[in-house]
């Protein structure tokens, strides 16, 4: 299955980079983040643009990207928008300044492969590359409970699996 051609589009100065474009077949970008040097854990997002749970959910991956990003965080935001919507998750990327990973999966692989229920879902890979935690709704990335799981995969303290 082939994850299709992603958003690619130069970053204005100031705006931090620009979503990586990139055509991968099942789910090496997400893999890539897990191996990627000095990644310790990855929030995986699968999201659409006229999600408003997925709206109000994006600030507060943002805010988690910005604080532990530098610390080895990792974020792949998966949009299982419909094939041509591509303008649309532009202006959303641009309209709420996402900084991290952004991909376009219109034929819901990803969706599939993770067996997502509803959007968003979002999943935490420790550094080990097994899903720590599932999350089924929106969350509050900037909420205690969440910063501590990732403190703690960022520091290699042991995690219990937890769902929701």
């Amino acid at each position: 299955m082939l994850l299709s051609a992603l958003l690619a589009w130069p970053a204005a100065a100031g705006e931090g980079p620009a979503p990586v474009a990139v055509t991968v077949a099942e789910l090496p970008a997400i893999q890539a983040a897990i191996k990627a040097p000095g990644a310790k854990a990855v929030l995986v997002n699968v999201w659409a643009t006229w999600c408003e749970p997925c709206r109000a959910e994006m600030p507060s991956i943002e805010k988690l990207y910005r604080e532990f990003g530098p610390r080895g965080l990792e974020i792949v935001a998966v949009s299982i928008d419909d094939p041509g919507t591509e303008d649309n998750i532009r202006e959303f990327v641009k309209e709420y300044a996402l900084t991290f990973e952004i991909l376009h999966d219109p034929a819901k692989t990803t969706a599939r492969n993770y067996q997502v229920t509803g959007y968003p879902e979002s999943f935490i890979i420790g550094p080990e590359g097994t899903i720590r935690r599932k999350v089924f709704a929106a969350a509050d990335w900037s909420s205690e409970t969440n910063r501590l799981l990732i403190r703690e995969l960022l520091g290699s303290k042991p995690v219990t699996t937890a769902s929701r």
